[in-house]
């Protein structure tokens, strides 16, 4: 039976056999895309567990996809991401590294240079060509049997199939692995990954079939950050912008197209899907604007990467993106008149240089300067007030101060108590947003920890006596009033 058929059999009568069908035949598959991106076996087989859980979820919906093994492939990277993103990223970072000195090699890379970066440009290619390499390179299927898969013709498979490869030459051309179309579909054809350990397709029937019910802790983490992930990434991140970065006297001068097919297709990303994960952060367009909103709440999301510049937001006020821009806590922002009350949606996505271009847009747009100045300001201290409290747990994930602030929640698997200016993150900047006045570490504390912190607070009604009992409660942490000098940032208007 195809995979479609499959898929439904299992959709409409939860079919074990059917999805233990689907199980052996792409677990191969599967786990050797894991392996390769976290490198560990025993990782790759929770990694293997979580996708096909995935898979057991979305069963019916998946009916009439183009092509499962891209789907796989793509659902694979996802719930690898979900638990190591932090390592993957300073494992390219130091495999780019050793690349760059063997620029100077014209033969062709062998398996070891192309295997950490494979799943990262299968990544960067449309699902389509995704799904057409899947097939024929990992699946080892025909153009014509791909052609009917995706629904084409055999001769449209096979262009999209060229195409994908020159585009997987030319993404590790540029990070110093040459190479030819026909070199890579040879490469990757003969070394795909390793054979599907003994009984994992057995366990993974098992428990997936059942949607993870019987799943352990660390596995139903995966499929969580995997889903997460997943809704992140519904839009598409292709935009490509004409932008020109120019250097004058070590201040940069942003120049970006403005057209109308640009503004429709930032629409599509930065203003329709509010929940961007950081690598589409990373992947929109190089730009930087601050325009009217267009949203009805706010929110921002913030990629703080290598060089922990690059914001987008939407629906917020002057001095919101100001702290952004400056690098400064929004506590201890001041405007020397009236602050505007008008809303705003910005982006700053530069490869660097994001923070002095806002600074400079808010100039443009808004007609607002920043200037540092020390006051006496009303603070909060922020001390130890009982040690080895139950809240402070060890961490449960790399992803340094990833998380969530609701009303009444806060939730954060790896943070610390602060990461100091101009960092954002930390517990002391959220409380400095939530007391909307500065708050000063004496903890001491260094170490990073997982937080669950919870109190009674309705939506729009901030309870600041029901947090601090909190702190104290959960985290042992306790807020001390005084008043001491303090740098701030005053926004002043200039014509």
């Amino acid at each position: 039976m195809e995979d479609t058929a499959l898929l439904r059999e299992y959709a409409r009568t939860a079919s074990e056999p059917a999805f233990a069908t689907l199980v052996e035949r792409h677990a191969g598959l599967v786990y050797a895309a894991a392996r390769r991106q976290v490198r560990d076996p025993q990782l790759a087989e929770d990694v293997t567990q979580a996708v096909f859980i995935i898979l057991a979820r979305k069963a019916g919906g998946l009916a009439r996809h183009p092509g499962l093994a891209g789907w796989l492939l793509q659902a694979t990277r996802y719930a690898a991401n979900s638990h190591i993103r932090a390592a993957l990223r300073r494992t390219r970072r130091e495999h780019q590294a050793a690349l760059q000195s063997q620029l100077n090699e014209s033969s062709l890379a062998g398996w070891t240079q192309l295997e950490p970066l494979l799943d990262e440009a299968m990544a960067s290619l449309g699902q389509t060509e995704r799904a057409a390499l899947a097939l024929r390179y990992f699946e080892n299927q025909t153009a014509a049997e791909i052609g009917r898969a995706l629904q084409v013709k055999e001769e449209t498979a096979r262009k999209r199939i060229n195409r994908a490869l020159e585009k997987l030459r030319k993404f590790f051309t540029k990070r110093g692995v040459s190479s030819t179309p026909a070199m890579l579909a040879g490469a990757i054809s003969a070394q795909s990954g390793p054979a599907t350990p003994a009984g994992l397709a057995k366990a993974v029937t098992a428990i997936a079939a059942a949607k993870g019910v019987t799943a352990d802790s660390s596995t139903l983490t995966l499929v969580k950050g995997a889903l997460k992930n997943m809704a992140w990434t519904k839009a598409k991140t292709a935009i490509v912008v004409g932008t020109v970065v120019l250097l004058v006297a070590g201040t940069t001068t942003v120049t970006v197209a403005q057209n109308k097919k640009y503004e429709r297709n930032i629409e599509k990303l930065w203003r329709v899907n509010r929940d961007l994960a950081a690598d589409q952060i990373d992947r929109l367009p190089p730009t930087v604007q601050v325009l009217p909103t267009k949203f009805a709440s706010g929110w921002v999301n913030l990629n703080s990467g290598a060089n922990g510049d690059r914001f987008v937001g939407g629906n917020t006020r002057a001095g919101n993106i100001a702290a952004f821009a400056y690098g400064f806590p929004r506590g201890r922002i001041r405007f020397a008149g009236e602050e505007p009350t008008n809303r705003y949606d910005f982006v700053a996505t530069l490869p660097q240089g994001s923070r002095e271009a806002l600074q400079q847009e808010l100039k443009a747009k808004l007609g607002l300067v920043g200037r540092r100045e020390t006051e006496n300001l009303d603070v909060l201290l922020l001390k130890v007030g009982r040690a080895n409290a139950p809240g402070l747990k060890p961490p449960t994930s790399l992803d340094e101060n990833y998380g969530s602030w609701q009303p009444g929640a806060f939730s954060f698997p790896n943070l610390v108590i602060d990461t100091g200016a101009p960092r954002f993150g930390g517990l002391v900047t959220y409380l400095e947003r939530y007391f909307d006045q500065p708050v000063i570490d004496q903890t001491g504390i260094t170490q990073h920890f997982s937080v669950d912190l919870s109190w009674k607070e309705q939506k729009g009604h901030p309870n600041h006596e029901g947090l601090q009992q909190a702190l104290s409660d959960q985290l042992g942490l306790i807020l001390v009033p005084t008043n001491l000098p303090v740098e701030v940032l005053v926004l002043e208007k200039v014509k």
